[in-house]
């Protein structure tokens, strides 16, 4: 297709710096260096510990009572416990171990454990949100890199014009008005180009932020894309795709499930849990030593949980219905960005590399023309503008069209 060759004619005059970062080479460093990305790794980490923890028994506890520091006149004499010790010592110590019924502690342990693919799946998200950030960023500075390479020389063009007429102004061979038009359209070129450097600045500092290259500057980022038609990457089938790869659909499906296991959760809850206990008493009942056995728990009389499982079961409803209208949302935005692309990349079609030869060439012969007074100045201005108006729209127009591939690519879930 004729806008490839375009594509490259354009970028492939602003390379040749030593040390030069290509897509590829950013995104390695981004996965090794953000310091985002390091720290969402620990909420990884944080979930499998909830895990480990959520499967341990809750521990017994231990009470020691009852235990006489003296003995008065009505005091009965036991046996000593140990020596001569012990003949009127009462003590009373409880040993009590909760158990859980309903299989509530593996339920738990399977809420933990899809809290903890969630964790995973935001982190997924973080990383594909922040390439696809890089990436469009890349593509921005890309774009800006050759708008200010062009602007340069519009610069250096109107700067050697405006020394000209300067001097012939002076001279009366040319009218005030005339040097004042090239004077002033210098000045709106080198407001522009301060703007496009204030943009590029911004952009890398989001680049170095997200690379962790603090050297990183835009005359060292390298275009190696070989310009193949985007349209021809993307899958047939993007619809079931988005079921499949996109984040937030897998988010919503674990959402799904931890409803789920919270409703089981709460249904459980209903059968009351079991406290053994185990005693040993000496001196306070009938038998000098006794030891015994009990249980408790809870009669579930008033509260069978009733509010909760409703809760519960509204909360699988609830999450249900966000998963259709999260569902439906991406299928009308994944439609939408398509066509947007097949238009972009029809608009770019009309693009050709000879007529951008023609163009470069033309605006130094206008200028030629211009100096034998063939053509008026304000001719010259007209052309030189709508050269100008013509590239950027090319640029903006390639800059969209990747950065809507890239959209493309991240709410389905994968690269193409």
């Amino acid at each position: 297709m004729k806008f490839y060759i375009t594509i490259f004619f354009f970028f492939i005059v602003s390379l040749g710096v030593a040390q030069p970062y290509t897509l590829s080479q950013l995104e390695a460093n981004f996965l090794k260096e953000n310091y985002l990305l390091l720290a969402a790794k620990f909420d990884v980490g944080k979930a499998e510990a909830g895990i480990i923890q959520e499967k341990v028994w809750e521990n017994p506890s231990l009470a020691v009572s009852e235990v006489n520091l003296w003995a008065n006149a009505g005091s009965e004499v036991l046996s000593p416990l140990f020596g001569r010790y012990g003949k009127t010592q009462q003590i009373s110590i409880e040993l009590e171990q909760l158990i859980e019924t309903a299989r509530k502690r593996k339920k738990r342990v399977a809420i933990k454990r899809l809290e903890h693919r969630f964790a995973v799946y935001e982190f997924e998200e973080l990383v594909r949100e922040l390439r696809k950030e890089l990436r469009q960023h890349f593509h921005h500075l890309t774009s800006l890199k050759y708008s200010q390479s062009q602007l340069i020389d519009m610069v250096k063009l109107f700067e050697q014009l405006e020394k000209q007429y300067q001097r012939q102004a002076q001279q009366e061979n040319v009218s005030k008005a005339d040097y004042n038009r090239v004077h002033n359209e210098l000045l709106g070129m080198q407001k522009d180009l301060a703007e496009l450097e204030v943009d590029a600045e911004s952009s890398l500092s989001t680049l170095r932020v997200l690379t962790g290259i603090a050297d990183l500057e835009i005359e060292k980022l390298l275009v190696e894309e070989s310009f193949v038609s985007r349209t021809l990457l993307l899958p047939n089938d993007m619809t079931s795709l988005i079921a499949d790869q996109n984040i937030g659909i897998k988010k919503q499906s674990t959402a799904i499930e931890m409803a789920k296991q919270q409703l089981e959760l709460e249904k459980a809850q209903r059968t009351p849990d079991l406290t053994v206990q185990l005693g040993y008493d000496r001196g306070g009942n009938i038998m000098q030593d006794f030891i015994g056995l009990g249980i408790q728990m809870d009669l579930p009389v008033f509260n069978r949980n009733k509010g909760n499982i409703q809760k519960a079961k509204q909360q699988v409803d609830q999450e249900h219905l966000t998963y259709t209208a999260l569902q439906w949302e991406l299928e009308q935005a994944v439609q939408r960005y398509k066509n947007q692309l097949l238009k972009y990349e029809n608009a770019l079609n009309q693009w050709s590399s000879e007529t951008e030869g023609e163009q470069n060439s033309l605006v130094e012969n206008y200028r030629k023309h211009l100096e034998n007074r063939q053509v008026t100045l304000m001719e010259f201005m007209d052309y030189v503008q709508s050269h100008r108006e013509t590239r950027q729209s090319f640029l903006e127009l390639w800059e969209n069209y990747n950065n809507t591939f890239e959209e493309l690519q991240y709410l389905i879930g994968k690269d193409f």
